[in-house]
């Protein structure tokens, strides 16, 4: 293995290491029954899970107004909540990249707009859990990505410089609360986004297809990474 070309890696959650879709959408379509409705559309939902509950419900109630959505929120939370890791997995190739990272003695955290209890409780189902170095949730701090407040917390966690980090997410959003605060951006493709979304526009230092390209593309070598902020330039 070659010697780590940064300090720590972080990642995003929803889309990047964990595939929550499942449960995600069998709690919006528990609470579409409740409300005598029809199962969301599996594509359209999907595409939005990275932007949070208000999107995931805006597809599921595209018939209601912001404020009437609004007040399912609570009730979509409850129901996911009950049943948060029933059926998500780790995407293919995270628990290796996770090993890797171990072997290699470079810490990695978890940065997500999740609620931070429930990041903890997803992870608490995953069998590398304990390796995890730090979480900062959504409501951690008053502010979320992309202001880049939350990566520059789980830095401090961690005692590491934000330049000398890799943070690796599916959403602009991710790329963007990491390039304000000077740290390589990884676009994950394997997440979930919209047809209409466009990660090579994004401004990533680097983006890549499948969790293990992380290991040559991204987390190991960051000379690469230079490399390729360099040639886009």
């Amino acid at each position: 293995m070659r010697t780590p070309n940064c300090a720590a890696v972080l990642f995003d959650l929803d889309g990047t290491l964990i595939d929550s879709a499942p449960d995600l959408m069998a709690a919006m379509n528990r609470l579409l029954d409740r409300e005598g409705r029809a199962p969301v559309d599996a594509l359209a939902f999907r595409a939005v899970i990275s932007k949070g509950g208000h999107a995931m419900l805006a597809v599921a109630f595209a018939d209601l107004d912001a404020h009437e959505r609004e007040l399912l929120l609570p009730a979509f939370l409850e129901i996911y909540g009950a049943h948060i890791a029933d059926n998500s997995r780790a995407f293919a190739g995270i628990t290796d990249v996770l090993a890797a990272l171990e072997a290699a003695a470079v810490p990695w955290a978890v940065v997500s707009n999740k609620a931070e209890a429930m990041v903890h409780a997803v992870l608490a189902a995953m069998p590398w859990a304990k390796t995890c170095a730090a979480v900062v949730g959504g409501d951690t701090l008053p502010v979320k990505k992309p202001d880049p407040a939350p990566l520059r917390l789980a830095c401090a966690a961690l005692g590491v410089a934000a330049e000398d980090c890799v943070y690796v997410g599916d959403d602009e959003r991710d790329v963007l609360a990491a390039r304000a605060c000077n740290m390589k951006a990884v676009a994950a493709l394997w997440g979930y986004r919209g047809a209409d979304e466009r990660p090579l526009e994004w401004g990533a230092d680097a983006v890549v297809a499948e969790p293990l390209d992380l290991l040559a593309a991204a987390i190991l070598d960051r000379k690469a990474l230079d490399r390729k902020a360099a040639d886009a330039d």
